[in-house]
């Protein structure tokens, strides 16, 4: 397994476009990363509200509601330049933030914000329209297997250079690295070959989007993953708020020891995106990704344990599990997709996926002050598991084969 995940790795990183996109995607990265973790210190230190600190990441969730609307412009112009235009009005952007220096001011990084979460919407449906363009669709597993690796490698280093940036210098130097970052990217970008076809205009905007939602729910191969994905990430949110409560109440260490936890997640979440490709090659995507919320669900149940080894491995294993479900969902929307339609179909499933996590992560902030957390994690857990065993249960009928194609797709090809 080892030696074919290597050499899938190699032939992705062979290829040149391949490998500009996984550089710019971690340059990009890592400046958000950053930006995502100071703008509420940054917040706390002006007016010293810790409401107004947690709005910062809601800020940056908002546009997400209105992703399938949004990731239409990936389907109405060419992708490529779009990506790098998105890039450089993001760099733009965040230069006002150089103002923010009172409470009163505040409301400027608000704004930023929330467009700032906008261009991160259309930017992702661009990208991932974009990867089928440059990725041969067999490696598809093994390309979103890697990007997920390095998005969550800059999660090891970025916090860390964020906080010592505003430590030191101020929000204005988060603001002015993560611009930097972003006019990077755009040059990266920039350096890429990739033909793309001349997009179809339609009519209506208003029918480009209901168009990515049919597409998700007539497809017997997409529908079920994306709910099951979806089922798995509000899980996710509530074991995410309580985070805390695990280090004060189960551990009774300080929360500086979540920063820890943390770590523990974002190495599992390193390690499994090397071996996904290989994994998506003898696995259909949706046993795949039932394997991930398995693991997760098992992981999260640990946690109640008072323990600090098996609170390490069970966050290892929280971090291995989660991707497994957010790469089989975008590598089956990839191979599934019409191209045509690719940007809005996939900025709808990024709805789908990840506004449960948003939901999730407010309703269980509340939920841990009146039920005990460790009661909560064994409910998570179970429910987790639930979600499992519903995701292989519907995997008969228009389960996706690896190496691409569902049933049904096959059936329509022979007779054609």
């Amino acid at each position: 397994m080892a030696r074919v995940g290597r050499a899938a790795a190699g032939a992705v990183l062979r290829n040149r476009e391949a490998g500009l996109f996984l550089a710019g995607a971690v340059v990009s990265g890592f400046g958000t990363t950053a930006m995502w973790l100071v703008a509420g210190v940054w917040v706390k230190s002006l007016t010293g509200s810790d409401s107004l600190a947690a709005l910062t990441a809601f800020a940056m969730w908002l546009p997400l509601l209105f992703a399938p609307l949004l990731g239409t412009l990936a389907d109405r112009v060419r992708r490529g330049p779009l990506l790098i235009g998105v890039r450089l009005a993001t760099a733009v952007l965040l230069l006002p933030l150089l103002a923010v220096d009172s409470a009163e001011r505040v409301w400027i990084l608000f704004a930023v914000l929330v467009l700032y979460g906008a261009g991160g919407v259309i930017h992702d449906a661009a990208e991932t329209a974009l990867v089928p363009s440059v990725v041969d669709r067999r490696l598809l597993g093994d390309f979103n297997g890697l990007r997920m690796t390095a998005k969550e490698g800059t999660k090891l280093v970025a916090p860390l250079v964020g906080a010592g940036l505003f430590v030191r210098f101020g929000g204005a130097s988060v603001a002015l690295l993560d611009a930097a970052s972003f006019v990077l990217a755009a040059g990266i970008c920039a350096l890429t070959r990739v033909r793309e076809p001349r997009p179809r205009r339609p009519a209506r905007t208003r029918g480009r989007t209901a168009a990515g939602a049919r597409s998700l729910w007539r497809s017997a191969a997409l529908r079920p993953l994306i709910a099951g994905g979806g089922a798995t990430m509000l899980l996710a949110g509530l074991n995410g708020a309580m985070t805390f409560a695990v280090a004060d109440t189960v551990l009774d260490r300080s929360p500086a020891f979540v920063g820890v936890l943390y770590t523990a997640q974002g190495v599992g979440s390193v390690l499994v995106g090397l071996v996904a490709g290989p994994l998506l090659r003898r696995l259909p995507e949706r046993t795949f990704a039932a394997a991930g919320t398995a693991l997760f669900a098992v992981g999260v149940a640990l946690r109640a344990l008072p323990y600090e080894g098996v609170a390490l491995v069970s966050g290892a294993a929280v971090g291995a599990g989660l991707p497994c479900v957010l790469i089989a969902a975008t590598t089956a929307v990839q191979r599934e997709t019409d191209g045509a339609v690719l940007g809005g179909v996939a900025a709808t499933a990024s709805t789908l996926l990840y506004a449960p996590n948003a939901v999730a992560l407010a309703a269980g902030a509340g939920l841990v002050t009146v039920v005990d957390v460790r009661v909560l994690l064994v409910a998570v857990g179970a429910a987790g598991a639930v979600t499992a065993a519903g995701l292989l249960g519907r995997g008969g009928r228009g389960a996706v084969r690896p190496n691409g194609g569902s049933r049904t797709r096959e059936k329509s090809v022979r007779e054609r």
